[in-house]
Order: structure tokens, then C-alpha cells, then sequence
């Protein structure tokens, strides 16, 4: 059999079973949830990359085939686990039968805000040929439902699809990617220009275009990457240079706070009983002790 005829005969092979699928009107439309029989003859399979989230558990005899990555044996049981956009090739040597379910993002946002989680950021994780009884049950039961002509109704259906959703969601979660800060050198950058002009003052666009990064950004970035925010940091540093200041000796507690970028002694004196919990008078004094 040839690729065309290969890929016409899955499309017919497909029972459409109880269409909830997300985009319409009613209540199906909304819940986001379909639920298909399909079997294939032996070939050469792709899988388009689609905005739906699917999970097909096999249902048939022992399939083999190949992927890019391995060879492989397909038992009833097995389950694929593929988050929207995912697209893949396989190759295989037998018949196929299998259960489909595709979960729509929009049921998976409401589990997650079922559970308590950030809807922006519930994702699935993929998983191939693994074994999981939660999902086989809840499978099943949506396929026998699918086969009885749908006694249950929109509300038995529901409920499945929110179970499925919930155990996908806590037990397979997309891992969460670490947000994203400033880069090592822009980092460098911002903080050797703090260092060399701590007795300026150093605006946010000024600081922003050293990393040459917006004000807005540069706020949220530096956070991220020092757990400050830049305002805080500055403080922090002109604190410390200060403190060395004061230490050596030599100069006036007044121009210490001008040299340290305070604009002037009271300001220091405030910033300094936050951030160390001591004035310039007990450092000077701490000083000249050793």
C-alpha cells in the first residue's frame, strides 16, 4: 500500500464517537473533549502537529514498529502521551487499533484552575509506550461510553474529561522553564556601571540602556537575576561603600555619604540602620577600636 492510500484508509477507519471538540456552540463545544476509535493497516504513520493535547492508549494485538529513536512493541495498554503542537514520524509492521482522546487547552486550563495552578502555564509533558491504570480506566470507560451510544450524557462525560485532566496535569506537567533573566554579560555590564558611578545618579533608562534592554524589562530581569530589584541593589552597594569609607578613615561622615552616592549624611545614616542595622557612628567607632 502506498503513502496516499495509506493515510486515506486511517482517515476512514476513524469513528468520530461523542464530538466534543472545542470551537462551536453548546455545551459540547465547551467542554473540549473527543473521544475516536481508530485502527490502521501497516505503514509508514505521521502525526501533524495539532492544538489539542491527545492520548492514544493501544487496544489491539502486539504492534511492532520503529521510530526515529528505537524499535518498538505495542501491548494493549500502552499509552502515548503528545501535548499540543507535538508532530512525529513512525514506521509500522502490523494492523493497529487504538483509542483516542483528545483533550482541548481549554479543559486543561480548567482543571488547572481547578487545582489551584496557573492556567497560563499547564502544559503536558510527552511520554511514549509508558503504563499508567488511571489513564487506562478512565480510557476505557470513555470508549465504552462511546460504543453504548453515550448513555451517560454530557455530565458523565465531563467528569471523566476533568479526571483525565487533573491526573495528566499532576502527575505529567510540562516542566516549568526557569524565567528568564538578565544574560551573564548584561549582568556585568549593569553592575560594573553601578560600581563605577555609585556617587551618580543612576536613572533606570540609564541602567536599562547599558544592558540595552528597556526600563520596564531591565526591572523585572535584574530582579530575576540578582533577587533585587535595581533600587534596591544600588542602595545595598552604596551601603557597603560607605561602610569601606568610613572604615578607612579620613574623610567627614559628609562627604563619605556624597562619595558613596547618598545625597547626604541623614540619607546614609537611614540606609545604613536598614540595611546593617548600625549608624556611621558606630562603624567609625567600631574602626577606630581595632
Amino acid at each position: 500500500m502506498d503513502r496516499e492510500k495509506q493515510t486515506a484508509s486511517v482517515l476512514d477507519s476513524v469513528d468520530p464517537g461523542f464530538l466534543l471538540a472545542s470551537g462551536g456552540d453548546g455545551p459540547r463545544a465547551r467542554l473540549g473533549l473527543r473521544v475516536e476509535f481508530q485502527t490502521a493497516g501497516p505503514g509508514e504513520m505521521s502525526l501533524e502537529a495539532e492544538p489539542d493535547h491527545w492520548l492514544k492508549i493501544h487496544a489491539g494485538t502486539p504492534l511492532r514498529g520503529a521510530c526515529r529513536f528505537h524499535r518498538f512493541v505495542y501491548t494493549q495498554g500502552d499509552i502515548d502521551l503528545c501535548p499540543a503542537g507535538t508532530s512525529d514520524v513512525w514506521e509500522t509492521q502490523d494492523a493497529s487499533a487504538s483509542v483516542l482522546i483528545r483533550l482541548s487547552p481549554a479543559l486543561l486550563r480548567r482543571a488547572a484552575e481547578d487545582m489551584g495552578l496557573n492556567p497560563d502555564r499547564a502544559g503536558l509533558e510527552p511520554r511514549h509506550q509508558f503504563r499508567d491504570p488511571q489513564i487506562e480506566h478512565i480510557g476505557w470507560a470513555l470508549d465504552a461510553d462511546r460504543r453504548a451510544g453515550h448513555p451517560g450524557g454530557l455530565l458523565y462525560s465531563e467528569c471523566l474529561g476533568l479526571a483525565l485532566s487533573v491526573h495528566l496535569l499532576g502527575r505529567y506537567p510540562a516542566p516549568l522553564e526557569r524565567e528568564r533573566g538578565l544574560s551573564k554579560p548584561q549582568l556585568r555590564r549593569v553592575t560594573e556601571y553601578i560600581e563605577e558611578h555609585l556617587d551618580q545618579n543612576l536613572s533606570l533608562a540609564r541602567l536599562a540602556g547599558v544592558a540595552s534592554v528597556s526600563a520596564s524589562h531591565l526591572k523585572t530581569l535584574f530582579k530575576r537575576s540578582t533577587g533585587l530589584p535595581v533600587h534596591e541593589y544600588v542602595v545595598q552597594r552604596r551601603v557597603e561603600r560607605a561602610r569601606t569609607l568610613l572604615q578607612r578613615g579620613g574623610l567627614s561622615a559628609g562627604e563619605v555619604a556624597l562619595e558613596a552616592g547618598f545625597s547626604h549624611q541623614s540619607h546614609m545614616a537611614r540606609c545604613m540602620r536598614r540595611v546593617l542595622g548600625v549608624t556611621p557612628t558606630a562603624v567609625m567607632r567600631g574602626a577606630r577600636a581595632r
